[in-house]
């Protein structure tokens, strides 16, 4: 049978009760392939990623060598994040890279989408090469692969980075929830105790914010994205509308509008709030915001994030319009 297609009788994961015997069943399967031997994994802080790593810390302890890379283009706090669940409440074995100047370097002055998604991705593969090289006993490489990848993809998530690391390597796959769908993964992590932000976070693209920085990515308009993103979260999440619109997200293109700020002119950012609810992702609706709410978010960002002086909300739906605006 092959081992990479769903059971057609295979139950699917919606209590607790079904996560912790899947995770029990898994834990002996891991023990059994890998025995004494170590496991690295590159922990990004998506879902699957951290359901994985939370999975195998339970199942070989510090035998698993978790690789935390730090681009620069995470949301703010997530990459803090990582390092407390992980490190500080897990116990794992982590290894922070703090790369941010590597990639930024890279990125100055390129503007066109698809490069900085190159860039992005093949710096990430380097970077997470040049941690693996330093490691002479590894033998096993962890993903977080699910099984819409291997239907969709007819293979692994790029970012997962297999497919990228030089074959010299000679790793040897560990993939337990690879034939779960994303809703499954979820309730496996809240079975393994990850906090809620953590297994309910929002798809996020591969580039991160590198893609909602729009144009050529400059530090200060980045750190503006950063700010004003985690401003409509907190008040997304105070309006309760966390879990009922999909995803939502800030864009800082990258030109400039005229405003007026203590009686002067000055040329600054607008921020774009975008909003989708969708099923599949192939179309999506924007959700009807509260004025109240969306007033509160623009009088924050106006007043807390430096370089800001316009606030739009993005009524387009998909399509014409696309989810993400690069």
């Amino acid at each position: 049978m092959d081992s990479n297609k769903r059971p057609d009788n295979m139950v699917r994961i919606t209590t607790k009760e079904l996560a912790d015997k899947f995770i029990e069943e898994q834990i002996a399967l891991v023990r059994r392939q890998v025995g004494s031997r170590k496991v690295l994994l590159a922990l990004s802080g998506g879902v699957d990623s951290s359901v994985v790593a939370a999975l195998l810390i339970r199942a070989i302890g510090q035998q698993l060598v978790c690789v935390h890379v730090n681009h620069g283009l995470m949301r703010k706090g997530e990459s803090e994040q990582v390092v407390d669940v992980f490190r500080r409440q897990l116990g794992a074995n982590l290894i922070y890279v703090d790369a941010v100047d590597r990639f930024l370097d890279k990125l100055a002055g390129v503007s066109d989408p698809e490069q900085k998604r190159k860039i992005i991705g093949g710096e990430f593969i380097r970077v997470f090469e040049e941690e693996a090289r330093k490691l002479t006993d590894v033998e096993f490489l962890a993903q977080g692969t699910i099984y819409p990848d291997i239907v969709e993809s007819v293979g692994v998530k790029a970012h997962h980075n297999v497919g990228g690391l030089p074959p010299d390597l000679h790793f040897e796959l560990v993939e337990p929830v690879k034939l779960l769908f994303k809703d499954e993964v979820r309730v496996i992590g809240a079975a393994l105790g990850l906090p809620d932000s953590m297994v309910n976070r929002q798809p996020f693209p591969g580039p991160g914010l590198g893609v909602r920085c729009t144009g050529a990515i400059t530090r200060d308009r980045l750190a503006a994205l950063r700010e004003s993103d985690a401003i409509l979260r907190e008040e997304f999440d105070r309006a309760g509308l966390t879990k009922s619109v999909w995803q939502f997200f800030t864009i800082v293109p990258d030109y400039r509008s005229t405003g007026v700020r203590d009686s002067k002119r000055v040329f600054d950012w607008p921020v774009i709030i975008r909003a989708v609810n969708t099923r599949d992702a192939m179309t999506a609706t924007v959700p009807e915001i509260d004025w109240a709410v969306l007033k509160k978010i623009t009088d924050r960002i106006l007043s807390e994030v430096p370089g800001v002086c316009r606030v739009l909300y993005d009524l387009s739906p998909k399509g014409p319009a696309t989810i993400e605006w690069e």
